[in-house]
């Protein structure tokens, strides 16, 4: 349809960006690509490294991505939603009104409305938090935070900062994973509700 996709995958970590052909052709030739390798394609498009320096940006996921600017996020957020969605804040600890329930359903992205977890991969870790051992396929991309200490999970749809991955903790979970979220990152949907999964 006239687009190409950018991936990015700055610590073997990925993000993708859509342009139009006109805009993508224009990239390939500029010295701030790292490398170039046509045989890496993706969906159609090219995979490209960006040295550390040029990845300043903010990378949405391609197909279904919800791309906002900050006025339009503030007209549809509370104010506390954009701090965390799209500020990258965190909630006080046991806060949050998704702490502690346990209801079955589904949980999506505040921001966008994007499935992000099921009911049955929520557990109770008792850090003030939802935990969840895995989220749903394609719907949360991991980015390590600057300083490498922690691995950040946001929607892969909009964007919207969720909260961090930590791995290796020890719960008896099947992926070893806790997924820390926000609950002001989240809006569940009951299992009895038609738009649940």
């Amino acid at each position: 349809m006239g687009s190409n996709i950018l991936k990015l995958s700055p610590f073997s970590f990925s993000k993708t960006l859509v342009f139009p052909k006109t805009v993508f052709s224009k990239l390939l030739p500029s010295p701030q690509f790292a490398s170039f390798s046509p045989k890496t394609s993706y969906a159609g498009g090219l995979r490209l490294s960006l040295p550390r320096s040029k990845r300043n940006f903010v990378a949405m996921a391609g197909p279904g991505s919800v791309q906002k600017s900050d006025e339009e996020w503030r007209a549809v957020l509370s104010p506390e939603q954009f701090r965390i969605l799209r500020r990258k804040g965190t909630e006080y600890p046991g806060t949050g009104e998704y702490d502690k329930f346990f209801e079955e359903g589904v949980y999506n992205c505040a921001g966008c409305g994007t499935p992000l977890y099921k009911s049955t991969t929520k557990f109770n870790s008792g850090c003030g938090w939802p935990a969840f051992y895995e989220g749903l396929p394609g719907a949360i991309n991991r980015t390590p935070d600057p300083d490498g200490m922690r691995i950040e999970i946001t929607c892969a749809a909009c964007g919207g900062h969720l909260g961090h991955v930590f791995k290796g903790e020890g719960f008896p979970t099947p992926t070893n994973e806790r997924h820390c979220v926000n609950s002001i990152s989240l809006k569940f949907t009951p299992a009895n509700s038609s738009s649940s999964l």
